[in-house]
């Protein structure tokens, strides 16, 4: 199974960069430079966070589908699932929206409060704001999606 052991390295360096990210960021970085190159490529590196950010989610409510494709899938989809599931069920906020918030402070932007769903996602679905309640319903809805998609690829690999 390498695929399985390459997924769990990535996985386990995803989540120890991340927090490691939190932990410099919470504690403090250089100030922010007024260079206007460096501003720009701060502002690109939170960007391509962002993209990497709003991928991560899609994967992790939906990444069991790639299951039908490709067996090792479970090995790394079922790990960021239940990351994502913890993050919501918590009502913690995400160590990429730490360094997303930070890479825009150097570009000279300013961060936002709050989480990646609470800034950019529930404005579209929930304008009211995020309340734990709703970060819970998001935390099962990550579960129901996910276990609906697993039964689906179970039941096929039964079949004879």
């Amino acid at each position: 199974m390498p695929h399985a052991a390459i997924a769990a390295l990535a996985l386990t360096l995803f989540v120890l960069l991340t927090t490691l990210c939190n932990h410099h960021l919470t504690t403090g970085f250089a100030a922010g430079s007024n260079n206007t190159k460096a501003s720009m490529y701060f502002h690109f590196a939170a960007n391509a966070v962002l993209l990497f950010h709003l991928a991560f989610i899609v994967f992790a409510v939906l990444g069991a589908a790639l299951a039908f494709r490709w067996r090792w899938v479970p090995y790394v989809h079922l790990p960021a699932a239940a990351w994502a599931f913890f993050v919501e069920a918590t009502a913690r906020i995400c160590p990429l929206t730490y360094l997303e918030n930070h890479l825009r402070s150097e570009a000279g932007q300013s961060g936002y409060s709050g989480g990646f769903i609470e800034h950019y996602l529930l404005p579209i679905i929930y304008p009211a704001g995020l309340t734990p309640s709703i970060q819970i319903w998001l935390a099962g809805v990550v579960i129901v999606v996910n276990a609906a998609i697993y039964a689906l690829l179970w039941n096929r690999s039964r079949r004879p």
